[in-house]
This record gives structure tokens, sequence and C-alpha cells, in this order.
């Protein structure tokens, strides 16, 4: 399936060295399977996000990455290293990869400036503050060398995490839930502040997280995971609009589909017909085939009307947007997200259009 016909043009990530490499890396825990013969790769200073739901074995992965588990197939090297395989396993504290633990584990008895040259303590004297210095005016923490951790806020007390996981220059910073611990209000702020700190070191960086929202807008490339699989693996506005999944589709956002045939350069469907050059893919050799079409709540528009084509049966407030959940009379579910001000009524027989402005995905019809 091609890709959108809108995404970001293509830059030199591709033309990076790798940096962190899995290879048909498998993990079992007694009859269970947590990760599957996993492979990809992570691109020198790229920000790439494991993505999926509990369960899915992301954590398991990172923790294969960081050397706290060890693979019962397969192989991962960093900067072309092998630093495990079935013959070798480098001891965590050798694979030059920091860690961003989800409770940020700050040493409580050790200041902000001591805690962030906890792991370069080994350096002489000037240079471990001269580093800290840098680290602390990076993250915005300038004055507060001598503080200690428990009179920070959260965001606060991330940051010097950050920081201290910066402080020896590793190959690879890993970011385990990172702003889960976090207040809602806090998140947003967080998410940005911590994407423009690793762009700014240059770090190449994983992290971890099932929101969407979270790994949609930090990342410069998305994993998704099910069951211990990689779904797919691309920028994230391709993930999110040409999913080549249903597992992905219906993961990552709000995703209806609406049914029909590809008949003459067109699909008939009950919210209108969609020419063929609209969907992504969906070309001559598909004629006469039963597809089902992925339609996001920003793709369609409810009119109320006596008539229509469909019923609200639900609707959900967000602030800027009420998204309401329409039942097709021809038995299909769809998302409508319409602007604040446009209030439909539970129940309220509506006409579903069609607006789009954007190539389509689509799968098989299921049997």
């Amino acid at each position: 399936m091609s890709e959108t016909l809108h995404v970001r043009p293509d830059t030199d990530e591709h033309d990076r060295p790798a940096v962190l490499e899995l290879d048909g890396v498998t993990r079992s825990f007694g009859p269970e399977t947590a990760v599957d013969s996993l492979s990809f790769d992570v691109r020198d200073g790229e920000l790439l996000t494991l993505l999926g739901p509990s369960g899915c074995g992301k954590s398991t992965t990172l923790r294969l990455i960081a050397g706290l588990e060890r693979p019962d197939g397969g192989c991962v090297r960093v900067r072309g290293d092998v630093v495990a395989d079935g013959e070798t396993f480098v001891r965590p504290e050798n694979r030059d990869i920091g860690l961003l633990f989800q409770d940020f584990a700050l040493f409580p008895h050790l200041s902000v400036g001591e805690n962030v040259a906890y792991g370069i303590a080994d350096r002489p004297d000037e240079a471990v503050e001269r580093r800290v210095n840098d680290l602390l005016d990076l993250v915005g923490l300038a004055d507060y060398a001598d503080a200690a951790p428990d009179t920070l806020s959260g965001g606060q007390q991330q940051r010097v995490a950050l920081a201290r996981s910066l402080a020896p220059e590793p190959d690879v910073i890993l970011l385990d839930e990172p702003f889960s611990n976090l207040d809602v209000s806090l998140r947003r702020e967080m998410r940005e502040e911590v994407r423009r700190i690793l762009k700014e070191t240059g770090v190449t960086a994983i992290s971890v997280t099932h929101d969407q929202e979270e790994a949609l807008s930090i990342s410069d490339r998305v994993a998704v995971m099910n069951d211990g699989h990689l779904e797919q693996i691309g920028r994230p506005e391709t993930v999110f609009e040409q999913p080549t999944s249903r597992f992905v589709a219906e993961f990552i956002g709000e995703a209806g589909f609406v049914s029909g045939r590809f008949a003459d350069g067109t699909v008939e469907t009950p919210v209108g017909d969609v020419p063929g050059d609209a969907i992504a893919g969906l070309d001559a050799e598909y004629e006469g085939a039963e597809v089902d079409v992925l339609v996001r709540p920003d793709d369609l528009r409810a009119v109320p009307t006596d008539g229509g084509n469909g019923r609200v049966v639900h609707r959900q407030y967000t602030g800027p947007a009420f998204v309401y959940r329409v039942q097709l009379d021809s038995g299909g579910l769809v998302y409508c997200e319409h602007n604040h001000a446009d209030q439909l009524s539970l129940d309220e027989r509506v006409r579903v259009d069609l607006d789009i402005d954007h190539r389509l995905a689509w799968f098989p019809t299921e049997e």
C-alpha cells in the first residue's frame, strides 16, 4: 500500500547510520512469547517510539536493549557491535546506553547537581562541573544545582533525570513511559521540552508508551507493536493515515470503515462515492473487489436531516470539538468530528458525508 500524498518530503534520515539494530530478537517467559522475531533499527539522532497496548512486548523490548533481559534468539547491535546474541552478552553498564526510568529514580540524599554527576564521577572534577552546569542550563535548571530533588515539581524532577541520563553522553537513551507519572496539564509541556532537549543534544532515543497522542507528537518514527510482533513502523503521519493492518488502524485514533465495491474507478459507499485515485494503492487490478475504506472523524461531516443515512448514538465533548459516533443505516459505525459550536443530539437523524483532503487507506472486506 502506498503512502499518503502529503507526508513530509524525504530527508537524509535514511542515509544516517543505524546506531541500534535488532535482528530477529525473541524473548519468552515460560510458554509465553513476549517478543517474537523482532527486527528494526534506529538511526543516528532519531527519536523512535515503541507504541502498543499493555502486554504487547514493548517494555520487554526496552529491557532487551538495555541489557536487563537476555534474548533467547536474535541479535542486538549498538553502533555495529554485538551486545547480545547466542554467544555474546554485554552487561548493561558496559553498553553505553542511558535509561530514563518511569519514576525518575533520583537519589533523595544527593543534590540536583550530584544526581546529574552520578554517572560521570570518574572524570576530573573540572570536567564534571562543566558537564553538570551545561546540562542543567540545557534543561532550564541552572539555578537548582544545590536543591534537593524532593523540593522540585514533577516536571523539574523529570528534567533532572533526563540530564543525569545524558551526562555520560550515551550512544542511545531509553525512555520508559516517560510522562506517565506527570499530571495531565504537564504532559504536553514536558513532551515538547524533552523532544527539544533530545534534538539539541543529537542523542539517539527510544521511547515506550501506550499513549497514542504522545507517540504521534514527539516521534520521528513510530513502531506499533502487538502480541510481541512489529505491526508497522514509519513516520507518525504515515502510520496514522496509511495503517498497514486493521489493528494499527483501530489502535491509533478512532477508526470507522465504510464498505463498498470497487468498480469503474470508484468505490460506492453508504456515505458517498469515493474515486479510486483518492484511495491509496487501489488500482485497476482490484476491479470488482469488495473493500472497507478507513475514515477518521475529520474525514466525515454529519448534517441533521429528517431522512439521512444514520443516527447519532454517542457523543464525546473534547473541549474544542465534539466527536459523534454515528450508526449508519447500512450497519457500519463511523465517527464525525465537529466544532464545539455544532451540537447534535443523541438519536438525531443525520446525513453523513465525506469531507476528505487526503488519500484514504483501505482493506479487503472481512467476511
